[in-house]
């Protein structure tokens, strides 16, 4: 099994990834850095303090997803622990998701429990949850650790900044799209391979993740990019009797980002999306081509409103249910 940990100047949280995964009850066979360009000192600090530890160093800012996709490809093991830096691991998060997953040979990938760093009894992510208006809730977010995510079961994807994928899977699907650059790609992932008929399992062994580790340095922070990837998203895999319900979205969003006065980024990110589109559209056939289920049935209906609609109440603008941190490593 091995771990891949993409980073972009996250110097200050690497003692504490690195440090608990060190302290795993199941140790990984091979821990893989892949560094996107950091200038404050990040890779001298692993090779000083973490000789084992394998760095590649790609020497820009080349987005999460092709970070993520350079350390899967570099590793040697049949299962990929991919973590954020900004991510701290109980003793026990290695043997417990390693056998979530041996334990079903139909899953491809393992959610967690992620709970907020700073704040350890708020829920961050607990698995997510893909909706036909076009919103990724994460299951739980800003909600109190009550108890109410303690059982293991199946969720729709897992958030990359603390998940288990099986290599096998990733590698029939093409790992992660590469276009996303930072932001949903974790959720177009889970999409194709929920087509292609695996499943995801929860595990709730927990992590703590301390969320915009650094999206503070992106142009625009990270609402720019989320509203970009939704609508590549959208025009990728959505059928267009959804469009409703996206156009629904997208018009709350755009209101909520206004009374915010965050509608720059917004449209920004919108405005971006639209050369992007014809590429998303060209890959429609290929996404449907190895599909063993519908996409109706891998995004099953649901409310998208009100408490059933799968996420955090009350919070649905972009800069709240598009708040998707990867953390140091996306930014």
């Amino acid at each position: 099994m091995s771990v891949v940990i993409p980073v972009w100047n996250g110097l200050r949280w690497l003692e504490g990834c690195l440090g608990s995964l060190a302290a795993q009850t199941l140790a990984a066979s091979q821990t893989i850095v892949v560094d996107n360009g950091s200038v404050d000192g990040s890779m001298a600090y692993v090779r000083d303090r973490y000789p084992d530890v394998v760095v590649i160093e790609l020497g820009a800012n080349t987005g999460f997803a092709h970070a993520a996709n350079v350390g899967i490809d570099a590793a040697d093991g049949d299962a990929i622990a991919l973590l954020n830096t900004d991510v701290v691991l109980a003793p026990e998060w290695l043997t417990r998701m390693v056998a979530a997953l041996d334990g079903d040979a139909g899953a491809s990938s393992v959610a967690c429990k992620l709970l907020a760093l700073g704040e350890p009894g708020i829920v961050y992510d607990a698995g997510d949850v893909l909706r036909r208006d076009g919103a990724c809730e994460q299951r739980g977010r800003f909600g109190l650790d009550d108890g109410r995510f303690d059982a293991p079961g199946e969720v729709f994807g897992a958030c990359a900044g603390a998940a288990l994928y099986r290599r096998d899977a990733l590698a029939a699907v093409g790992g992660f799209d590469e276009r996303y650059f930072a932001y949903l790609e974790d959720v177009d992932l889970a999409l194709r391979l929920r087509l292609r008929g695996w499943r995801c399992r929860y595990e709730p062994v927990v992590a703590w993740h301390a969320g915009e580790g650094s999206s503070h340095q992106l142009s625009g922070g990270h609402r720019r990019l989320v509203e970009r990837n939704t609508l590549v998203l959208v025009a990728k895999a959505f059928p267009g009797r959804w469009l409703p319900l996206v156009a629904y979205r997208q018009l709350g969003w755009a209101w909520h980002a206004l009374r915010d006065r965050v509608l720059g980024d917004f449209l920004r990110g919108a405005l971006q999306a639209l050369p992007m589109i014809p590429g998303a559209l060209r890959a429609r056939p290929g996404l449907r081509a190895g599909a063993v289920i519908t996409i109706g049935e891998a995004v099953p209906a649901r409310p998208i409103r009100g408490p059933r609609a799968g996420g955090h109440p009350s919070q649905h603008a972009p800069v709240v249910s598009g708040d998707r941190s990867r953390g140091p490593a996306a930014r």
